[in-house]
C-alpha cells in the first residue's frame, strides 16, 4: 500500500480518545497532523493508547504535536516533570551561561523524551521572542530580552530536543515580545522599522532550526499584514535566512488571524503568502468548512517538507541523560 502523504492542515480533536468524526477527518487527504491540548490530556497511559491509535490510522503515520514548552504552556501535568519557564534559563545565564546552556540542553533532552515516551512526536518550541517587557502573553515564557542569550540557549535546547529524536519549531517570527496585545484575542501591531526590529531577528539568523511559526502581529513599516500572512516576512525568511524547514502557521482560528477574513480566505492567503502546515484548533466548524471548501494546488516542494515531519521509527532512551534533565529542573526551581 502506497503511504498517503501529509497534507497542509494540522487539526485537534475533541477528547481522550478517537471518535468516529476524528477518525473521518483525521483520514481525509488535506490533514497532515495531529495537535493535542490539556483536554487530550489524562495519564499517560491514555496518552500512549491515544498516540498509537493516531499512528495507527494511516500508512504514513501522522505527525502528533503538541505546545510544552514549560511554565505556563505545557498541557501535560500529572505524571510529566513540570519544567519551568524559559526565563529561570536567562537568570542562570546572568550569572554562570555555561552551566545555564547545560541546563537547557539537559532540559530540552527531559522535555522530548516525556512526550515521545508517549508518542507525542513534536513540541511547538523553542519561544525565540526577546523579553522586551510589555507582552504579558509572552512574558516569562521567552528566554532572555539578549539575543544572544536567547541564541545560546535555544541552541542547546534545540540540541537536547534532538537527542531524543525530537525537531523544533522557533516562534514567532519576527518577533512578538514588543507589543502588549495577545494575538489570541486581538491584532497586535509593532511600528518599528526593520532595522529596529534587529535584534529580534539574531536567533533565526543564528539557529539551525527544522520550523519556524510566524506571528499574528502587523509590522507596518515591513508590510501591512499580519507575518503569518505576508510573502514579504515568508520570502525574507527562505531568501535572506536561507531557512528550508517547515512554516507553520500559528492558529488560524485566533484574532490575530481575523485580518484574512473567513476560515476559507485564512488558508487561502497562509498558503499564498507561503506558510507548509496550516494550524485550526479548537473549532470544529472550521475544519469542516477548510475540508469541504479550500483546494490547495499540489506543491512537490511543500510535500518534500511537510515528509520530514513523519515520526522516526525510533529513539533511544538515555537514563542518565534523563536524570540530569530531572536534576537542571530542580536546580531552576530551588
Amino acid at each position: 500500500m502506497n503511504a498517503q502523504p501529509l497534507g497542509p492542515l494540522m487539526i485537534d480533536i475533541a477528547g481522550l480518545e478517537l471518535c468516529d468524526l476524528d477518525r473521518e477527518r483525521l483520514q481525509h487527504p488535506l490533514v497532515g497532523g495531529v495537535i493535542l491540548f490539556a483536554r487530550n490530556y489524562r495519564d499517560t497511559a491514555q496518552l500512549t493508547a491515544l498516540c498509537s491509535a493516531i499512528h495507527a490510522l494511516r500508512s504514513a503515520p501522522l505527525p502528533i504535536a503538541i505546545d510544552h514548552e514549560g511554565g505556563r504552556v505545557q498541557r501535560c501535568r500529572e505524571g510529566f516533570t513540570h519544567v519551568p519557564p524559559m526565563r529561570r534559563l536567562g537568570e542562570l545565564w546572568d550569572t554562570d551561561p555555561a552551566a545555564a546552556r547545560r541546563a537547557a540542553a539537559d532540559l530540552g533532552y527531559l522535555l522530548a523524551a516525556e512526550l515521545r515516551a508517549c508518542g507525542v512526536d513534536y513540541s511547538f518550541t523553542p519561544v525565540l521572542d526577546l523579553d522586551w517587557g510589555p507582552s504579558g502573553v509572552i512574558g516569562d515564557r521567552a528566554f532572555h530580552k539578549n539575543p544572544d542569550a536567547v541564541a545560546e540557549l535555544a541552541g542547546a535546547l534545540i540540541e537536547g530536543l534532538a537527542a531524543a529524536g525530537m525537531g523544533c519549531c522557533g516562534k514567532h517570527f519576527p518577533g512578538h515580545g514588543w507589543v502588549a496585545a495577545d494575538s489570541h484575542l486581538a491584532i497586535p501591531v509593532d511600528e518599528r522599522s526593520l532595522a529596529e526590529m534587529e535584534p529580534d531577528l539574531i536567533p533565526y539568523r543564528r539557529l539551525k532550526l527544522g520550523g519556524v511559526m510566524p506571528a499574528h502581529v502587523i509590522y507596518p513599516k515591513v508590510d501591512p499584514r499580519p507575518a503569518g500572512f505576508s510573502p514579504v516576512w515568508l520570502e525574507k525568511l527562505r531568501n535572506e535566512f536561507k531557512f528550508d524547514g517547515v512554516i507553520f502557521s500559528d492558529d488560524l482560528s485566533m484574532e490575530g488571524a481575523a485580518f484574512a477574513g473567513n476560515m476559507v480566505q485564512r488558508a487561502e492567503a497562509a498558503w499564498a503568502a507561503g506558510c507548509d502546515m496550516l494550524l485550526i484548533c479548537n473549532s470544529p466548524d472550521a475544519v469542516a468548512d477548510v475540508l469541504a471548501n479550500w483546494q490547495p494546488a499540489p506543491d512537490p516542494v511543500r510535500a518534500a517538507r511537510l515528509a520530514r515531519l513523519a515520526p522516526p521509527a525510533a529513539w533511544c532512551q538515555d537514563a542518565a541523560r534523563y536524570a540530569a534533565g530531572r536534576a537542571a529542573v530542580a536546580t531552576l526551581v530551588a
